[in-house]
């Protein structure tokens, strides 16, 4: 039986006409490209992408490599979960790679030991007196910084009533300035031992995948979570139902701001120093990610999940052109493609729907 009465009207209901959830057609994705490079990888190379073809050890998959392709997007995906939230509630923020600089500059310069092969630190900012600090002072300062940087970019949204874009572009500018002032351009280095750890061996990952599943909760069963969707999907309605607009965005944006600044602790204890080049295109890489995972630009629609996928395929392209040998300068071409390919799609989905109403 294809259709079956429901509803008021003489509405029926066709199994046939059911959507698959989004996140299903991005994993579809995501193991068709592997697939991809797994078959060029033999007919190039004679060699296994994915699969471990080395007579002296025994492991199945490659783990190395699929360490690497974890590795490679867990800080830019930490950043990505923030990015997820703002575009859902209807919102762009083009300033969190910005903000990463900025508080990595920060962030290091509360990490540094007094004494380097026990000489006095060379990269020294502040005074003895806030060297050697407990690891939890420049974490909180990290997280302090981005979720202050946050504020700003929700408050000016909510208050002055500017368009997103224009805010978080306004201090995009502004924090990757602060990023080049605060040492007058120069590396900041030696952490201490404990912040350091922070980025060591798999740690970021353990990071990125604890935040996602955090968050993957908070959107699914809170009511900030329904919130960000009524406000991305539809300002007015969510006034006129009683939710406060203007501080949720706040809200949001804050949240946002503060995944920045985690991402940049775990950013500046992996490399061992702070550069004010950090995060640049990293707020592109992000909402990449985002949309690629099927979260949509006009809000309201996407999830956590989605975008965790999206990582992954960032980061199987990433190793996959590394594994076929091509130029890095490809990848980037290949992101354009990406980007403006899910974008497409998003917008046939609408229309789609649209027609089916």
């Amino acid at each position: 039986m294809a259709q079956s009465a429901s509803g008021l009207g003489g509405l029926k209901y066709d199994p046939s006409k059911r959507a698959r959830p989004p996140e299903l057609n991005v994993f579809m994705a995501l193991v068709g490209i592997v697939v991809i490079f797994e078959v060029l990888g033999w007919l190039i190379y004679h060699d296994s992408f994915l699969f471990n073809t080395r007579k002296d050890l025994d492991t199945l998959f490659n783990n190395q490599r699929l360490q690497v392709i974890i590795l490679q997007v867990s800080i830019v995906g930490i950043l990505a979960l923030g990015v997820t939230q703002v575009i859902i509630s209807g919102g762009i923020d083009l300033s969190s790679g910005s903000i990463v600089g900025a508080t990595a500059m920060i962030t290091m310069s509360f990490a540094q030991t007094a004494l380097v092969n026990g000489n006095p630190n060379p990269k020294a900012i502040f005074g003895e007196a806030f060297m050697d600090l407990p690891v939890i002072v420049p974490v909180i300062v990290g997280l302090g910084c981005g979720m202050i940087a946050g504020m700003v970019n929700g408050a000016l949204i909510a208050y002055t009533r500017i368009p997103p874009f224009i805010a978080t572009l306004g201090m995009m500018v502004s924090a990757r300035g602060l990023s080049k002032w605060w040492s007058n351009g120069n590396p900041i280095s030696f952490p201490t031992e404990s912040f350091a750890g922070i980025g060591k061996g798999l740690w970021p990952v353990a990071i990125f995948v604890t935040l996602a599943v955090l968050f993957h909760c908070v959107m699914t069963y809170t009511k900030y979570g329904k919130h960000c969707y009524a406000v991305g999907s539809n300002e007015d309605a969510a006034r006129m139902s009683g939710i406060k607009v203007l501080n949720h965005k706040i809200l949001v944006y804050a949240i946002a701001g503060t995944l920045a600044g985690a991402a940049s602790i775990v950013l500046c204890s992996k490399n061992l120093t702070a550069q004010a080049g950090m995060g640049v295109q990293y707020e592109l890489d992000g909402i990449a990610m985002a949309v690629i995972g099927g979260v949509s630009l006009s809000g309201g629609r996407g999830s956590i999940f989605g975008t965790v996928l999206g990582a992954l395929i960032f980061g199987v392209i990433i190793s996959g052109f590394t594994f076929l040998k091509l130029d890095a300068y490809y990848q980037e071409m290949v992101k354009g493609v990406i980007i403006v390919g899910a974008v497409v799609l998003d917008q046939w989905r609408q229309r789609s729907r649209g027609r089916g109403k």
